[in-house]
């Protein structure tokens, strides 16, 4: 052959392709009814990846320099309802520290609840869809190995109405099975990376939410002070 690299199919009616110049329509229409909702769930992991990996951008959830711009505002004497709604707007991270602005009077344990609980609504939406995500992931290739069993009980039927010489008749069902399984995997593999990736950023925005609340609390309640330096952007021990 003058493609080495090619790999010979059969498909219906006896007919010999290269896989490598094949349309994409052709391979699709050979794994049968089975590649449709193949064919959807690849559409929603792709769907629901970008979103997500749009919407989770660090810098739009957790600005790194938005606990040291609070500091600013309480050292120069400019915290007040409008800066805690202007904070509130700006990320998740924002609404959580302008929950604990908001209840800092009511003492250290008040203030940690409404953080919490702020908090746990924020972590709700950053995880939307990842369960969906992982859920395609799981499912993709088992819907590809349902195509293989349907593809080979469709063998099997030809061989014992038609015997095992006709060939032809049986390469249907054969690249059925092979095609939805192939398809499966294709799409499972990149859509449980996608959903560990998005998972791990999720994490880590996650602790540093928690890190920076628990600066503000201690700050606000004399066991921490605001460092000194430059943009007041971190806290150090008491």
């Amino acid at each position: 052959m003058d493609h080495a690299c090619a790999k010979v199919a059969a498909i219906n009616h006896n007919k010999f392709i290269l896989l490598g110049d094949c349309p994409v329509f052709e391979i699709i229409q050979s794994g049968g009814w089975m590649m449709i909702p193949i064919i959807i769930c690849s559409v929603l992991a792709a769907a629901i990846s970008g979103e997500r990996f749009w919407t989770l951008r660090t810098s739009q959830i957790a600005p790194a320099n938005l606990l040291g711009q609070v500091w600013g505002w309480m050292k120069n004497n400019q915290l007040d309802s409008a800066r805690i709604k202007e904070l509130r707007e700006n990320s998740p991270l924002g609404r959580v520290l302008a929950a604990g602005l908001m209840n800092s009077k009511h003492g250290r344990d008040i203030m940690k609840e409404s953080i919490q609980e702020v908090a746990s609504h924020e972590i709700h939406d950053m995880e939307r869809y990842l369960n969906a995500l992982g859920t395609i992931a799981a499912v993709a290739p088992l819907m590809g190995l349902l195509g293989t069993v349907i593809g080979m009980i469709k063998v099997f039927s030809e061989i014992m109405l038609a015997g095992t010489g006709q060939a032809g008749v049986l390469a249907g069902g054969i690249s059925e099975a092979l095609v939805t399984t192939a398809a499966g995997l294709a799409i499972a593999i990149p859509a449980l990376i996608c959903h560990r990736m998005l998972q791990r950023r999720v994490d880590e925005v996650v602790v540093f939410m928690e890190q920076e609340s628990l600066k503000l609390v201690d700050v606000l309640h004399g066991e921490r002070e605001v460092a000194d330096g430059p943009e007041n952007k971190q806290a150090i021990g008491a």
